[in-house]
């Protein structure tokens, strides 16, 4: 896994100009780095339990908080370990996953 900082494009919530949840969207991006860390300790300990229960939190989650790009990135991932994928597929997937989960962002897009 890379731990550079991703320098795509940011991905804002489109829940982010929302008054009731912004606060809450900020609190879920705060606790992204944590979700991207989780993920990649759980692939290099082969910890297929966790790597997949993760994924599929975030697939909930993701476009709970605004995040929609993130909900077919979680399922996929959480589809590749489940159906017992290559360890290549399954690391593909993780890496796509991870790449937007770094470019999540709380607030408002300019």
């Amino acid at each position: 896994m890379t731990s550079a900082t991703n320098e795509k494009t940011p991905i804002y919530s489109a829940l982010g100009r929302d008054p009731d949840l912004a606060e809450l969207v900020e609190m879920y991006v705060d606790e992204m780095p944590d979700r991207i860390a989780t993920l990649e300790q759980a692939f290099l300990s082969d910890d297929q339990e966790l790597l997949q229960r993760t994924a599929h939190q975030m697939k909930g989650a993701g476009e709970s908080y605004g995040f929609k790009q993130l909900t077919p990135l979680a399922a996929a991932l959480e589809c590749s370990v489940r159906d017992g994928d290559e360890e290549t597929a399954i690391r593909n997937s993780l890496e796509e996953l991870v790449d937007v989960c770094r470019r999540v962002r709380s607030g408002e897009s300019d």
